[in-house]
């Protein structure tokens, strides 16, 4: 398998730190607000590689993380009349369901800043005694000029992305790209640390929590592309200093997603809320929609590509109905996973999903003309579909009968074979109310 490595800039052959197992930490959300749908692309994204990794067989362990201490949090707090810890509680519950309706709630761990300040404050202390963390009046920043890899992950120079990025001016500071470990204040919810009250800086929370999860390194560390910088390049520096390592072997970023030509964000008031696009539509469409465009390009979200997913989505659910159908008449009830070759070229070439979705569309088409001609292989085509739907993280049902649906559907067919329409319609309806048709 091969994966686009942020890193290197390079598409590299995937090799696990420790053969068979992989350790792979996603970033997760600051839990202040409902998820809109972009938040939810590295969600699906990388849901869809830890469930093929687990198909190759991996022994995966999958972390994703809530930071349930920030500015955000007390802002909203105050606006809703709530505490931080209500607030973030809330958020927390709401996204959880998100990621059960989204058929995203395979993670192993789901950890809370607010559960590792302890570690978080052993962390920066050893950063401190190190030299490459320095205290002024309670904030402690991390020294960026002792990282001479800084900039690796951006692919840019310290003088780079001082000039082009937009850096906190704060006269504290040795270096503008110098970040807070540590900040002081008085406002809201705060912590006792080593240096007085405050909350921890952003970029620290993470690597604290995959060290203490899986150790100094990891397999495999994701997000969206916006938190390449500063956010991952910093979580590198601190690792660099500590533990001289990069954190992760291979560094993923999906990419943003517009709507109608323009980025999402919350800013711009041109979001979806996650909890409520699923009102609508049902989540196999929005994960038809991003799987349409390989994850690391921009995704631009419109009308017309909702239309699309929601064709794909109805062409697969039919086709697998018809299929439930005879395979049930049949009392064949086989289904397993069934490997294709095919699938797994595209997918070992860096999660191309875009080939896998007309590798889906073209099974689909075989299984038609297996059902019309009453073929052999269509328990095979059925398995190879929803063994790749599954792999995506798309939801097919394949119930079984009861034997009155048996002889209900039996009877339908014999009508319509009479010509007694009156009687195949009546059938038909029930069918269609039990959700065989």
């Amino acid at each position: 398998m091969r994966i686009y490595n942020s890193l290197t800039d390079k598409v590299e052959e995937f090799k696990p730190i420790n053969e068979g197992k992989v350790t792979m930490y996603v970033c997760g959300p600051t839990v202040y607000n409902y998820v809109h749908i972009g938040n939810m692309r590295p969600v699906i994204t990388f849901d869809m590689v830890y469930k093929y990794l687990k198909y190759l067989g991996y022994d995966v362990k999958y972390a994703s993380n809530y930071t349930d201490i920030n500015p955000k949090i007390t802002k909203a707090a105050e606006a809703l009349g709530m505490t931080e810890r209500e607030v973030a509680n809330k958020f927390i519950k709401a996204y959880e369901e998100d990621l059960k309706n989204y058929n995203c709630s395979n993670i192993d761990y789901r950890p809370r800043v607010i559960n590792y300040l302890d570690d978080i404050f052993n962390f920066i202390s050893k950063l401190i005694e190190k030299d490459y963390a320095y205290v002024v009046d309670g904030d402690v920043y991390f020294r960026v000029s002792k990282i001479k890899d800084y900039g690796i992950l951006s692919n840019q120079s310290i003088e780079e992305l001082i000039s082009g990025s937009r850096v906190d001016i704060d006269e504290k500071k040795e270096n503008p790209l110098d970040f807070a470990l540590w900040r002081k204040t008085t406002e809201g919810e705060t912590f006792t640390s080593p240096w007085g009250e405050g909350i921890p800086g952003w970029h620290t929370e993470c690597v604290v929590m995959i060290n203490k999860l899986f150790g100094d390194k990891i397999d495999i560390h994701a997000g969206g592309v916006d938190l390449k910088f500063p956010h991952h390049e910093n979580e590198i520096a601190q690792s660099i200093a500590l533990n001289n390592n990069y954190i992760a072997n291979y560094w993923m970023h999906n990419g943003h997603i517009n709507i109608n030509n323009v980025k999402m964000s919350k800013s711009l008031n041109n979001f979806i809320l996650a909890k409520d696009f699923i009102k609508e539509h049902s989540a196999n469409v929005i994960k038809l929609a991003f799987l349409s465009t390989n994850y690391r390009q921009p995704l631009n979200l419109t009308d017309k590509v909702f239309d699309e997913a929601l064709i794909i989505d109805n062409k697969i659910k039919t086709v697998l109905k018809s299929a439930n159908n005879e395979l049930n008449i049949k009392n064949i009830h086989n289904i397993k996973e069934e490997k294709d070759s095919t699938f797994e070229e595209y997918m070992n070439d860096d999660f191309n999903t875009p080939n896998v979705i007309t590798l889906l569309l073209s099974l689909v088409k075989d299984l038609n003309q297996e059902i019309r001609n009453k073929g052999n292989n269509i328990l095979t085509l059925t398995n190879k579909i929803l063994t790749i739907t599954n792999i995506l993280g798309l939801s097919y049902s394949m119930p079984e009968f009861t034997e009155k649906q048996k002889e209900t559907y039996n009877n339908w067919i014999k009508a319509r074979e009479d010509k007694d329409f009156a009687l195949a319609d009546t059938l038909r309806e029930k069918l269609v109310k039990e959700n065989i048709l």
